[in-house]
């Protein structure tokens, strides 16, 4: 099976339903879009081959296999590229532990979760950062002076920190407890203490990422769902992907969890973190779904230098380890492998890569030209398991020896 992507045909493979959301949404925003120039769609996408995918990578589907029967999740889909190419798509498993629920299909779409920390919100602060919109080095209170305070560490903060994450801000705050709306719940993150003193810490921060989207949106003048609808999943033909799904096409999206605590009913379809829940669904650290074939086109223009969307320059920057804090794996945005990491231990010096609590990840390495998406919903019923910690690194580590 030999070819290219055709939006044409990947629009065939979803709900009609789905199409015009994502259509509209994107309609919603053509009276804002000034008059761009960009290379044909099929110039920028992958070639498929994938008919021998069970037998090229039959070592790392039965690490996914074992993982199901082991109730690390009940389903995943995953997407491989090498060296331009798609050579996997391939879904396991169910919706569910129950084996009455739909099976996961190969376009199956999934929350993302803090994947989105990179395909939307790094992406479009690399965006802005090429045009001349986003300074690195700004300090944050000179762009959002809602994040001053009394503690004149605050003033030492840039937009580098908190990219970086080591802006000093704490990694989790269940500030969803006493906030109820999107803005009460932006003041409550805006006013959130300094844990650590800026630049000397890196300590990954859901927080730094929610004033990071707000930024942003501030910024372009516009949410950060419409603008990465029409300048990033747009041009990449990532037709499949959004913030938001309609109502009329959750029943088609894995749940992620039977929440008794918060919000009282099984969540599907709508964003599992519940401080982005609280801001309507839209937010810089989660909020985005997803089918693996579109975070594989995400990918592939990484590995293409960006192209058609960014600069290989802007890339480059992005995606390269921070000098400071010591020790730290972070990149802009995107995190390097550690040790140990996730992505396991054969991925080059130049990888880099994200993972979401929902069970998702993308690791993409140029050395190699490979990138790797696996999405499950680890989640699923309650949060308990963790053993996708123990599968996420023999998965990966299987990929690259089946390619070696």
């Amino acid at each position: 099976m030999t070819g290219r992507i055709s939006l044409l045909d990947r629009a065939r493979l979803i709900p009609e339903s789905r199409l015009l959301f994502f259509a509209s949404s994107t309609t919603l925003c053509y009276k804002r879009l000034q008059p761009t120039t960009l290379p044909p769609l099929e110039e920028t996408s992958p070639q498929t081959d994938y008919a021998r995918q069970d037998e090229h990578f039959a070592r790392a589907l039965a690490v996914l296999q074992q993982a199901i029967q082991d109730h690390a999740f009940p389903g995943c889909a995953l997407s491989i590229l090498h060296r331009g190419k798609l050579v996997a798509l391939k879904a396991l498993g169910r919706f569910t532990y129950d084996p009455g629920s739909p099976a996961v299909q190969a376009d199956t779409i999934f929350d993302l979760a803090s994947v989105s920390k990179v395909v939307a919100t790094t992406s479009m602060a690399m965006l802005l950062y090429e045009r001349g919109q986003l300074d690195l080095e700004a300090p944050l209170v000179s762009l959002l002076p809602d994040f001053a305070g009394d503690d004149l560490r605050r003033e030492q903060v840039t937009v580098r920190l908190l990219l970086a994450h080591s802006s000093g801000l704490p990694a989790y705050e269940r500030l969803f407890e006493r906030a109820r709306t999107r803005q009460e719940l932006l003041r409550a993150a805006f006013a959130m203490p300094l844990t650590a003193d800026p630049g000397t810490r890196a300590e990954y921060s859901d927080i730094g990422f929610i004033i990071l989207g707000e930024l942003l949106a501030r910024l372009a003048d516009e949410p950060i769902d419409r603008f990465c609808q029409r300048e990033v999943f747009g041009p990449m033909g990532m037709s499949q992907t959004g913030f938001c799904p309609p109502a009329s096409s959750r029943t088609q999206i894995p749940p992620t969890v039977n929440d008794r605590t918060f919000r009282h009913r099984v969540v599907q379809g709508e964003v599992h973190d519940e401080n982005a829940s609280v801001m309507g669904g839209v937010a810089g650290h989660a909020g985005v779904f997803a089918p693996a074939a579109d975070v594989a086109l995400f990918a592939h223009a990484m590995l293409n230098g960006g192209r058609p969307i960014l600069r290989p320059e802007t890339v480059a920057l992005f995606t390269r380890r921070q000098a400071s804090p010591p020790g730290t794996s972070r990149a802009l945005g995107w995190d390097t492998p550690s040790q140990p990491s996730q992505s396991g231990c054969r991925l080059s010096q130049t990888a880099f890569g994200h993972l979401g609590y929902t069970g998702t990840s993308l690791w993409i390495d140029p050395d190699l030209q490979l990138a790797v998406t696996l999405l499950t919903n680890r989640t699923w019923p309650d949060h308990s398991s963790q053993a996708i910690k123990q599968v996420r690194p023999r998965f990966h580590d299987a990929v690259v020896e089946s390619l070696m």
